[in-house]
Parts: C-alpha cells; sequence; structure tokens
C-alpha cells in the first residue's frame, strides 16, 4: 500500500472544522493551518462561510476539488455518511477522530466501526481510525491532530518514526520526549481502533521510508499476527529495528485496553515468545522507547558482544564493569599493541585494563583522551565502544564525539554531569546531531546489550533460511486418521496413532482388552513394563488411580490390570474404556513437557518446559510461533532455567538435546499442517535419554 498521501497530501480537507479552540475540529485545525504545511487546505463546516481566512465549504461533495486527506470530526452516527461523501468523490484517505465505536462495548458502537471497516474494504477510501488522535509528518510538514505538542516553531525532522493506538500517549510520552531528548522525528501516527489501517501498514510505510531508520510502536493489540511477521521480516532485511511496548501485559491492562480502543490483547507470553522470533525488540516503558532509537537510529551493528569503555573516573570503570557483566557484555584484554599505546598515554600509577580508567591525568586533556579512544576503538577485540564522562570540558566531549563519528565500529555515550565550560553544550545538543549520548549508566548498558542482541538476530536471520517441513511429515494420513475419531479430546492410544503417522518415533507395546493380552505384550516389550488406562475420558490417569509402574513379571501384570480397571470405574463410572496399554518401563531420564496452543491472534504455538508437575510450580517454559527450524528449536531450549540439567550437572551424563530439537521441530509443523484440526496437544512428559539414546514419549492428549 502507498501511504505516500495520507501523509504528503496535495491538499487536505477538514469536516467539523471551526475556529473554536475549545473544541477538537479548531485545535487540529489550527495545528494543520500554523505548521508549515503547503499544500491547499479545505475547512468544511455548513455552519460557516469561512475560516481563518480560509473559504469553508458546506460538505466533501461541495470541495472545489478531491482532496487527498479528509479529517472527519463529527458525531459518530454522521460519520459513515461523510465517509460514503469521501468515497464517492474518490478521497483516497480519511482520518476520524470521532469516538463512540467498537471501545465502548456497546452493540450500536460496534455496528457503526463495522460499517466503516465495510466500506474501507469496497474503497476507494482508507481509513485510520475512528477514536484517535490524528498524526504528524515532520519530513514533509503536514499534521491532522489536535495535539499541544506541536505548539511553537516546528521542530526539525529526524529519522525516528513512531506509532501509537494512543494520542496522549504517543504524542507525549514517545514524540514529546524524544525531541526532549534530542531525538529528531520523522512521522508519527495515533491511529485509535484500527477500523481499516492499522499499525503495521504504517509500520511497513515506514519501513519502505528513506527518512526513518528505526520505528517505535506503542500498542494495545495486534490484530494479525501473519502481518507482523511479513513486516518485521521486510524490516529486518532493510535493518530497520522495530521497537515495541506492548500494553495489556495484565489482566487489569488487558480490560482497560479494551475500554481504550476495543483491543482485545492477547497472550502476553505468546506476544513476546513472537517479537523474540522476529526480531522485534520489546521494551517496558515509553521513555525505553526512546533510549532504543537513541543507539539503533544509527544503524550500526555490533559484531559481537565484547566492549570497550573509558573513563578518566575509577569508581564509573568499576559500575559499568560490573553492570556490563550483568547483562552478558564482554571485557576484552586489549592486544599488544594497545597495551603499548595506553601505557604512553598513562601516568606510571595506571594500566591498561579494560574498562580503562585514564585517570584524572586525563582530566582537561582532549588531546590525551582523544588519542586513547583512537587506539583502543582500532583494537580488533574490540566490537563496541563506551566513552564515558562527567564533568568535563567541551573539547574532552568533542574528543568522544570525533571518536565515535570516525570509527566504524557501534558506539555510545555516557555522560553522567555536565560541560564545566560551555553550560549550553548539553546531551540534548549531542543527541540532535546524532550522537547516542545516554546519562545513566544502566540505561546505556541495557540499550548496547539490547542492540547487541538485535545484531545477533541479523546474522542469524541472513543465514537461515525458511524453515523445512521434516521427512516423513505426512499431514494426510494424520487427517485420514482423525476422520475415524469423533470425540474432541483424544487419549494418548488415539494421540500416538496420529503422532506416529506424522513420522514422530513409536515405541514398543499396545492395547490389552484383557488381562491375558497384557501379559502377552508385556513378553513382546520385555520387563519391567508399565501399564495405563486407555480412556479419552480420562485425561489424567495417574490421578484416577489409571497407572502402575515397573512391573517386572506375569503376576503383578494380571494384578495391575484388574487394579487398574476397577480404579477406572470407580473414578468415572460413565468413562468409555478402550483397554490398557502397555509399554515398557523407561530408563531415568529428564523430563520435558511439549506442548501446542491456538493463540487468537498467531495461530498455532509451540511450547516446551520443564516436565511433569514442574510445569505447573515453575512455569519454566518457552514459546514459538509455528513453524521452526532446528536453531530456532535450540534457542527456546536455552531460554529454560532447566538448560543446564540437559547439559549435565554435578556429573550428570549430557542428555540427548539433538532429538529433543528435532522433536520440537516435528512438532511445531505438526502443529503448521494440521491447524485447522487440532487446538491443544500435550507431550507430558517427555523423557530425554542421556545423548545419542533419544527421547521417549511417556504420555500424550490431543484435543480437537
Amino acid at each position: 500500500m502507498d501511504l505516500q498521501k495520507f501523509f504528503s497530501p496535495r491538499s487536505a480537507a477538514l469536516v467539523g472544522a471551526t475556529e473554536d479552540l475549545r473544541k477538537f475540529g479548531g485545535r487540529c485545525l489550527n495545528r494543520l493551518l500554523n505548521f508549515g504545511y503547503t499544500g491547499t487546505v479545505y475547512p468544511v463546516n455548513p455552519k460557516y462561510q469561512e475560516l481563518f481566512g480560509h473559504s469553508c465549504y458546506a460538505s466533501v461533495g461541495a470541495l472545489p476539488e478531491t482532496p487527498d486527506h479528509v479529517g472527519i470530526v463529527v458525531p459518530a452516527e454522521q460519520v459513515l455518511g461523510v465517509l460514503e461523501q469521501c468515497a464517492a468523490r474518490g478521497v483516497p484517505f480519511a482520518t476520524v477522530y470521532t469516538s463512540g465505536f467498537r471501545e465502548t462495548g456497546t452493540q450500536r458502537g460496534i455496528e457503526l466501526q463495522d460499517a466503516i471497516t465495510a466500506l474501507a474494504r469496497r474503497g476507494p477510501t482508507r481509513i485510520m481510525g475512528p477514536n484517535c488522535n490524528g498524526f504528524v509528518s515532520f519530513v514533509h510538514g503536514f499534521c491532522l491532530t489536535s495535539t499541544a505538542t506541536l505548539a511553537g516553531p516546528r521542530k526539525a525532522a529526524g529519522n525516528v518514526g513512531i506509532i501509537a493506538q494512543s494520542g496522549g500517549l504517543g504524542q507525549i510520552n514517545v514524540m514529546l520526549r524524544a525531541q526532549e531528548l534530542g531525538l529528531g522525528v520523522s512521522h508519527q501516527v495515533s491511529c485509535g481502533n484500527q477500523a481499516d489501517l492499522d499499525a503495521l501498514d504504517f509500520a511497513e510505510f515506514m519501513v519502505a521510508d528513506p527518512h526513518t531508520d528505526v520505528i517505535l510502536m506503542a500498542l494495545e493489540s495486534i490484530t494479525d499476527g501473519g502481518k507482523l511477521e511479513r513486516v518485521a521480516r521486510y524490516a529486518a532485511e532493510q535493518e530497520k529495528p522495530i521497537v515495541m511496548l506492548k500494553l495489556g501485559r495484565t489482566s487489569a491492562g488487558q480490560r482497560l485496553a479494551a475500554s481504550h480502543t476495543g483491543a482485545v490483547t492477547g497472550s502476553d507470553s505468546v506476544h513476546s515468545a513472537a517479537f523474540k522470533q522476529y526480531g522485534v525488540i520489546r521494551v517496558n516503558d515509553c521513555s525505553e522507547l526512546n533510549l532504543m532509537a537513541m543507539l539503533l537510529r544509527r544503524r550500526r551493528w555490533s559484531q559481537g558482544r565484547r566492549a570497550a569503555a573509558v573513563s578518566a573516573s575509577g569508581g564509573h570503570a568499576v559500575l559499568i564493569a560490573d553492570l556490563g557483566e550483568q547483562l552478558r557484555i564482554e571485557w576484552p584484554h586489549f592486544g599488544v599493541r594497545t597495551e603499548q599505546r595506553l601505557n604512553e598515554l598513562l601516568p606510571a600509577f595506571g594500566t591498561p585494563n579494560n574498562p580503562t580508567d585514564l585517570t584524572t591525568a586525563s582530566t582537561g586533556n582532549a588531546v590525551k583522551f582523544g588519542a586513547a579512544l583512537t587506539a583502543i576503538a582500532e583494537d580488533e577485540a574490540v566490537d563496541f565502544m563506551i566513552p564515558i564522562f562527567t564533568v568535563n570540558t567541551e573539547a574532552e566531549i568533542r574528543a568522544g564525539v570525533d571518536m565515535i563519528n570516525a570509527t566504524s565500529k557501534p558506539a555510545a555515550m555516557l555522560w553522567t554531569g555536565r560541560c564545566n565550560n560551555n553550560p549550553e553544550f548539553t546531551p540534548p545538543l549531542l543527541a540532535a546531531e546524532g550522537i547516542p549520548v545516554f546519562r545513566d549508566a544502566l540505561q546505556c548498558l541495557n540499550v548496547i546489550s539490547t542492540s547487541m542482541d538485535y545484531a545477533e538476530f541479523l546474522r542469524a536471520s541472513k543465514d537461515a533460511g525458511a524453515p523445512q517441513r521434516p521427512q516423513g511429515a505426512d499431514a494426510g494420513r494424520v487427517r485420514a486418521l482423525l476422520s475415524q475419531h469423533h470425540e474432541r479430546v483424544l487419549g494418548e492410544h488415539a494421540s500416538r496413532a496420529l503422532l506416529a503417522a506424522y513420522g514422530f518415533d513409536s515405541i514398543c507395546g499396545g492395547l490389552a482388552g484383557n488381562a491375558e493380552e497384557a501379559v502377552t505384550l508385556a513378553a513382546s516389550c520385555g520387563y519391567p513394563v508399565v501399564l495405563k488406562i486407555a480412556s479419552d475420558d480420562i485425561p489424567h490417569k495417574t490421578e484416577a488411580g489409571g497407572v502402575k509402574l515397573a512391573l517386572c513379571d506375569v503376576g503383578a501384570v494380571r494384578d495391575a490390570y484388574r487394579d487398574i480397571m476397577k480404579a477406572a470405574v470407580a473414578y468415572n463410572a460413565k468413562a468409555r474404556i478402550d483397554g490398557v496399554l502397555v509399554q515398557p518401563m523407561a530408563p531415568a531420564g529428564i523430563e520435558l513437557i511439549l506442548g501446542v496452543s491456538r493463540d487468537a491472534t498467531f495461530g498455532p504455538v509451540v511450547a516446551v518446559g520443564l516436565g511433569g508437575i514442574h510445569v505447573e510450580v515453575l512455569h519454566d517454559v518457552a514459546h514459538r510461533i509455528a513453524p521452526i527450524d532446528a536453531r530456532q528449536a535450540l534457542s527456546m531450549l536455552k531460554e529454560l532455567r532447566a538448560f543446564p540439567l540437559l547439559e549435565g550437572v554435578r556429573g550428570a551424563a549430557p542428555r540427548d538435546i539433538a532429538a529433543v530439537v528435532e522433536t520440537i521441530v516435528r512438532l511445531s509443523w505438526f502443529a503448521h499442517d494440521l491447524a485447522g484440526e487440532i487446538a491443544e496437544l500435550d507431550l507430558n512428559p517427555l523423557l530425554v535419554l542421556q545423548a545419542g539414546q533419544g527421547v521417549r514419549m511417556l504420555d500424550g492428549l490431543i484435543v480437537r
């Protein structure tokens, strides 16, 4: 979609315009006329002949030409009629500010918004809103918004794009604060209820926009997970970071989001997994959005996690060292040549450590400070540079600026104090010049570490192709088997058959209809064996007394069969019982849980966590959107706090991680290929044996 006329129209109209600045239509018209827009402005209001010296028209139909963009500020019941006039005139874009739609939760509000969506689908008019506060394009000198943040001279355009559903949050907490920090904004959008054009449409435009290098988003809802994936992958190809503040993380936030923009926020853990998978950087607050933009807008990517910091304050060097290590930033030893150059600059009591304390001998000596920075920046062991200043002269700080501009490596300045010989020389001034400058050590290092994560994602995404379906994955065979079942919940026996049809490893054993069949199956498997009740009506076998372990002889198998059947009837007298499963007793191993669920936004999601009862207690679970490849599956495992157990701890043998990875990948494709048939799937537990011995699916459950 080409949104150029949305942000840079040749002419624009405002329906509901007025000179009364107490009203939205008055403030919106006033902002537009005073923003420096060079196109033609058409106020529309049948009550007036002229507004602010501009001819005023009775309707969109009465305009002397078709405007490229129409803003609409009329009561909710009148909005559709104005939009119909826009469509009849062939207006390409309209912004509806009016509230009273889906966010009200009323049947009438929902109907009115659905009518807007239907009109937009028919074309030719595409619509932003309703219930929004408009947008600003500093690049094109055009705005249709009421925000007071535009008062005074127009700010210079920059390369930071901002997208929010909320007007106040997007235009004040993000845009205004960004400009106060010295960041320049290219475009800002507050898109409200997203009845037609949504935040991702604007994100896609900004990725393509040559004036925008980083996109900040603050959203209550993402309506289309597939669209997010497409836009995020496009952004990664262009190396333009998307930084996301996803609201509605808690139940309280979700309730408020529903009443604010009518948003359905979805599962927060799944959103986090999707962002990680697609390379979207998630933050927790508006200030973090701007701090990330401070560095990422330069689009210089670290080749590793090795950083060097240089300060005249020993305390700052120690603080940076501690915080950096906690954030997985490495402090490498310098090469011999670098140490020699630093020794020439340091006093006798100084040492060329990293982080480097230049000592007070460098204070007031911009030449010495600059020489040290240059020497370290040229070291091959360093991926990222961090010059640190407290209260310094302008010349010293300029030495840091010169290094940041001269080096090809990414760099960020930590400036905790002020300039002691020029009070007008401030951090926002440097930020306006394009220098990443931070005031607090933890914020600075957190941004740097996150930028390193993003650089790793870019490198990995360039090396990785599209996920490939595993061999033997036959969805047709699974569907054929599914057609033979009419139950919604499929127990272990039926679930195993479906998984085997898709290429999952099966184990010895079978279904016994009586005690003697159980004995025969046990003999074929080899003792010891396990007996388990087989009933779709008894999904939790252990609770029903339906499991007997470590049975070592014929008598034990016969007794176990009778005890299990008796316990099952006592647990649920109406349960349909298929028989008893007989399987070999598994050796000791690490228990994981693998699962599939269906998310309303992203579709099939695969999960892995520490299995058995631990998953409910520890909540040590990682998610990804299906399908995934082996690299992503391994990344899931490494997110688990329990991952060291798989590697082997305190003398324990390492587990078969490769087999777990293959199982996760196959399960993700099972979820993807059968997304229309399968709602949930649990493999709990999945037993991970020693390296080279594979995995065992000890239980399984599928929900249609």
